[in-house]
């Protein structure tokens, strides 16, 4: 590369960055894909939103209907420059029933009515980074997570099982636009049975896209698909979600909102989200 290029490359990456949002690029909300960069040491992101699909599907209790999430709660805490912790869940999920049929577990529903609650699964994770991004190389991080059963079965919502996920998080700013992809295993329980399991390869390609000083539009795919030969146990099943919508940030906060189209057989077919997100230092860098 020769000076007059390598300083041309300089000037746009720092152009870039001085364009891109202020908060991390690590807070992505209302995208799924996990980007590896990390919030910092002795930073807390506290996020919450809503969101509302229609034709969701819950093939273990048999119930169709329009499900709304609110409020969705996430915190993050930054352990020193590489680490972080998360914990995400819910507080209220609410099914307008559709439609009712026959399936493994619906003996157990407790579901008089049209309309069913639970609260959200909680899922406990850490994500270390590994590599740094430099000028020529990506970022690259691991995630484990757990997702706790918290749902109940009785209201047809919840499958009462005990997931692990692990993936490999690969990120890159080229230009104005933020390249990330996920691709690792999830261990799933099976429902209906205490002794079988489903393993199911989990991805996620997303893209963000500063158009101001503030503004980014954004979109991803992400889901699952089901590698088990012949039909997977019930609430293991392939999915795939479409995400397009844009972030909006002042200061430390940031607003989101976008629009969900739901891919595979048994996912919702066209849902919303919006929300928000704020990071702050709760604890001085030693």
């Amino acid at each position: 590369m020769t000076r007059i290029a390598h300083i041309t490359y300089v000037a746009a990456v720092l152009g870039v960055t001085c364009l891109a949002p202020s908060l991390a690029s690590a807070q992505q909300r209302p995208l799924i894909t996990e980007d590896p960069e990390t919030i910092g040491a002795g930073r807390i992101l506290v996020e919450a939103g809503i969101d509302y699909t229609r034709d969701a599907e819950y093939p273990v209790s048999g119930l169709k209907g329009h499900l709304r999430r609110a409020p969705l709660i996430g915190l993050s805490l930054g352990i020193g420059d590489i680490g972080e912790v998360q914990v995400d869940g819910g507080l209220y999920n609410q099914l307008t029933i559709t439609d009712r049929r026959p399936a493994p577990l619906d003996h157990m529903l407790v579901v008089p009515g049209n309309t069913t609650w639970s609260v959200e699964d909680m899922v406990v994770g850490t994500k270390v980074r590994l590599v740094s991004e430099g000028m020529s190389r990506p970022s690259i991080a691991l995630r484990s997570a757990t997702r706790l059963p918290m749902a109940s079965n009785e209201s047809g919502l919840g499958l009462d099982t005990l997931d692990f996920y692990s993936s490999l998080l690969v990120a890159k700013t080229v230009q104005s636009v933020r390249l990330v992809g996920n691709v690792g295993l999830g261990i799933l329980g099976d429902p209906t049975r205490g002794d079988r399991q489903n393993d199911v390869l989990t991805y996620g390609v997303s893209f963000a896209r500063a158009v101001s000083q503030s503004g980014e539009v954004v979109g991803e795919i992400n889901g699952r698909k089901d590698t088990r030969e012949g039909d997977p146990p019930p609430g293991t099943e392939s999915r795939s979600m479409l995400r397009f919508g844009g972030r909006y940030t002042i200061g430390a906060w940031r607003a989101d909102a976008a629009v969900l189209v739901g891919l595979a057989a048994q996912d919702p077919s066209l849902g919303v989200a919006a929300g928000f997100t704020w990071v702050f230092t709760a604890f001085p860098n030693p």
